[in-house]
């Protein structure tokens, strides 16, 4: 039946391991809890909770709305603003320490910016830059992570931009069960209608064949 293809209720799970943003998040948070123990004291900061649950927050928010996605467009879409949120908050705190190390920020024009830009763009796991963490200073591993901060977000937003298209476009799952429902209904009453007439008519014939009948055995039965 269509119902059953084009009626579709619950929206078609995303696999979330395989989101580019969502690799890309997950290596964030690996390479802060480096960072952060690299470069911050182990006791007394409170920026260290503060920036790994804030890394930790944008890849479990991706999890969760991906999961909540299946049956709810709005807490999909919701939720992965949070993880948004969570890692602009992780990029202020990388912000924060070059600024109060009185270490640059690198600008467009920074060729190593550049190289950075183009490694970042093409790895998204863990195991691409673990190799080179004994090979930076603060400065690199924070220009890094601002780095791959942008670039997660720039695909989250043109994610969630098309969830809410097509959230506009198809509705949520209220709206999916609505038009499920009435196009089930509908299919009934034409299945309905059909076998109706199909009976009528069985019984025009009936009435027929035994006109035929009768006639045959000259025993009219209205005589």
């Amino acid at each position: 039946m269509d119902y059953d293809t084009k009626g579709k209720v619950l929206k078609k799970a995303v696999v979330w391991k395989e989101l580019y943003f969502y690799r890309k998040s997950d290596t964030i948070y690996q390479l802060t809890v480096e960072f952060c123990k690299r470069y911050l004291p182990p006791y007394g900061d409170r920026t260290v909770d503060q920036m790994v649950q804030a890394a930790r927050s944008g890849k479990q928010n991706i999890v969760e709305g991906s999961e909540d996605g299946q049956t709810s467009s709005e807490m999909e879409i919701k939720l992965l603003n949070v993880a948004r949120g969570s890692l602009q908050e992780l990029r202020a705190d990388y912000n924060d320490y070059l600024n109060t190390h009185h270490l640059p920020v690198w600008s467009t024009d920074n060729e190593r910016l550049q190289c950075l830009r183009d490694y970042c763009h093409s790895h998204n796991d863990y195991a691409d830059y673990a190799h080179l963490i004994d090979k930076m200073n603060d400065e690199e591993m924070a220009n890094l992570m601002l780095t791959l901060c942008h670039q997660t977000d720039k695909m989250m937003y043109a994610y969630i931009e098309k969830l809410e298209h097509k959230f506009v476009t198809e509705g949520g799952i209220k709206e999916r069960m609505y038009a499920a429902r009435t196009g089930y209904r509908q299919q009934q009453d034409t299945h309905i209608r059909t076998l109706e007439a199909e009976n009528n008519q069985l019984k025009a014939k009936i009435k027929e064949l035994e006109a035929k009948i009768d006639k045959l055995l000259g025993n009219p039965r209205n005589a």
